[in-house]
């Protein structure tokens, strides 16, 4: 698998990045895969493709504090993530794992994955929900899945060393919650994995066994995106 350990300038270009690492797959002639590691410089809110913002986001204390709120390709509820909060995507083949044409099977084989590399570190952490890896009953992981026809992206959150405050001041309770959540707000909910980034960087790569770098990463995909999505205001609140 190839590793990709960048961080572009903007929120724009990062989630156009993701997106573009998935294009990149599909157009070659046979299975790519690939992992993305990055870190936002700053507090930034990611809504879902389907997202509805105003129920999901509380768009005046964003403004009031200079947080932007972006829309990624992939589905799932609102995620804040900033500095202390490690981002990975994953690009992986139907061709090399059949069984991820299953939605299900696929949040269980990446989430079990990403688990059992963590958990000689911090034993209780585990895939709970249907997309999240908690410590006990703390969610410490929100991710979520776009679809292709040979390949698929997932990719999600780890948070670290996150200022957990910044997610209930920028989210309302969302429209859906896991079983285990049992109604708690945001800063009862919601927990950071005990590492430091250089640990939890390690244990992802080595997860995926991720050791060649990707020097051709798609520059004019990503950008092409950041103009006809990701930088538009339009594609972010459409609704």
């Amino acid at each position: 698998m190839f590793l990709l350990d960048l961080t572009l300038p903007t929120p724009a270009e990062n989630l156009a990045l993701d997106e573009a690492l998935l294009e990149q797959a599909e157009l070659m002639e046979g299975p790519r895969e690939v992992l993305r590691i990055w870190e936002p410089a700053a507090p930034m809110v990611v809504i879902g493709r389907s997202s509805r913002v105003a129920e999901e986001v509380d768009l005046e204390a964003c403004r009031r504090r200079g947080i932007p709120v972006l829309r990624r390709s992939s589905g799932g509820a609102a995620i804040v993530a900033g500095p202390g909060c490690l981002m990975y995507a994953v690009v992986l083949s139907y061709e090399l794992r059949p069984e991820l044409r299953w939605i299900d099977r696929a949040h269980r084989c990446v989430l079990e994955t990403m688990a059992a590399a963590i958990v000689p570190a911090v034993p209780l952490i585990q895939h709970r929900g249907t997309s999240d890896l908690a410590i006990g009953e703390f969610k410490v992981s929100g991710n979520s899945v776009r679809c292709r026809r040979r390949h698929i992206l997932y990719h999600g959150t780890l948070l670290y060393a996150f200022a957990l405050d910044t997610i209930g001041e920028c989210l309302r309770m969302p429209p859906r919650q896991p079983d285990y959540r049992g109604g708690r707000a945001h800063r009862e909910f919601v927990a950071n994995i005990p590492l430091v980034c250089s640990e939890l960087r390690r244990a992802v790569i080595g997860a995926w066994k991720a050791g060649e770098a990707l020097n051709d990463w798609p520059r004019e995909a990503t950008a092409r995106l950041v103009a006809e999505r990701y930088g538009r205001d339009s594609w972010h609140l459409e609704r």
